[in-house]
């Protein structure tokens, strides 16, 4: 019997593509309609169609019934608790990720040295789309990608008249640490990390399996984070400390700010898209479902493989043997 048409089918990210990237809504109540998520607050009542939404962010205020909830499994859209404008994810459901196949091919990639240092390679040359980088070793790379960081904090000191002398980050408590522009730049990033976080797993990718980061569970986060902090964060931070806003909220209202008008979700999708399925390369169509065998090969899934009985076979019941005695009568000893 065929699917309901809002029922989507195997992850597929160039499918994403054609649904509205994301939704945020906040201080509202959540409802089903028959296929659509019903956005009620006291101004207003929203109909959306959940089969057009990829990730559906819930920000503060908000509650949801359990209708909503699987009608969003069922149209496999991402449903991720975060924080104002989704700034920081705090928790996940199931999302567009119906299948695996996305999450297959970036382990894929990161296990392959030659393909992981291609994808490393399409990170750095989002950064400098103008340079051939051909020729420069992943080293030679990482030297002047921390080249054009350092100019970029001298040029923003320079046009704010902000003083600048490093980057001071202090590890478990990144707002404690350095000057104002340093705990703006931390405050800045937290948040722009779970905007990150959000999308990788709103599409079913893995925060965990980095190209350039390698050892902690977020480090494709901290990858696909690193290639937008030239344009959002960093100059955000300079220019709310030459206004005097250092407090930890103005980060992130501010970065909220930017990513609604710089329209920095759908650009994600897209960067991920290019990094991991790029031109020329394609995703299984369907879920394989299988048991994998030696040698990299699938075997069907959801049978029975143990061998049939050939015949049955029954258990004699021996008693135990009588107490033997010995010529005297006596019970035998070992």
């Amino acid at each position: 019997m065929a699917e309901p048409w809002w029922k989507t089918g195997p992850q597929d990210v160039h499918r994403l593509e054609d649904r509205i990237s994301s939704l945020y809504v906040e201080r509202c109540h959540i409802d089903r309609d028959d296929n659509a998520i019903v956005l009620v607050n006291k101004a207003r009542v929203v109909h959306v169609p959940a089969a057009y939404l990829a990730v559906l962010l819930i920000g503060p205020g908000s509650r949801i019934t359990h209708a909503a909830i699987a009608l969003l499994a069922d149209s496999a859209t991402s449903v991720c608790w975060v924080g104002e404008h989704g700034v920081r994810l705090y928790a996940s459901g199931i999302g567009t990720a119906r299948g695996s196949q996305l999450q297959l091919r970036q382990a894929w990639l990161v296990t392959r040295p030659k393909e992981r240092v291609a994808v490393a390679r399409r990170m750095y040359d989002l950064r400098f789309p103008s340079e051939d980088t051909s020729a420069l070793t992943l080293q030679q790379l990482r030297g002047r990608e921390g080249t054009r960081v350092r100019r970029l904090y001298a040029q923003h000191s320079e046009r704010t008249g902000v003083p600048w002398t490093k980057r001071d980050y202090k590890p478990g408590d990144a707002f404690a640490a350095g000057d104002d522009v340093n705990r703006l730049l931390s405050a800045a990033n937290s948040a722009l990390y779970g905007i990150c976080h959000a999308v990788i797993t709103g599409i079913g990718a893995s925060p965990a399996l980095g190209f350039v980061h390698t050892g902690s569970a977020l480090s494709f986060v901290l990858d696909i984070a690193d290639l937008y902090k030239a344009e959002f964060t960093i100059p955000l931070a300079f220019d709310l400390a030459a206004k005097g806003l250092t407090a930890e909220r103005d980060a992130r209202t501010a970065l909220r700010d930017a990513v609604v008008h710089g329209t920095l979700l759908p650009r994600i999708v897209a960067d991920i898209k290019h990094l991991l399925v790029p031109e020329g390369a394609s995703l299984l169509d369907e879920d394989l479902k299988g048991l994998w065998d030696e040698g990299d090969t699938i075997i069907s899934g959801g049978r029975n493989w143990g061998a049939p009985f050939a015949e049955e076979h029954h258990l004699d019941v021996i008693p135990p043997s009588p107490t033997h005695e010995n010529n005297s009568g006596q019970e035998a000893t070992a």
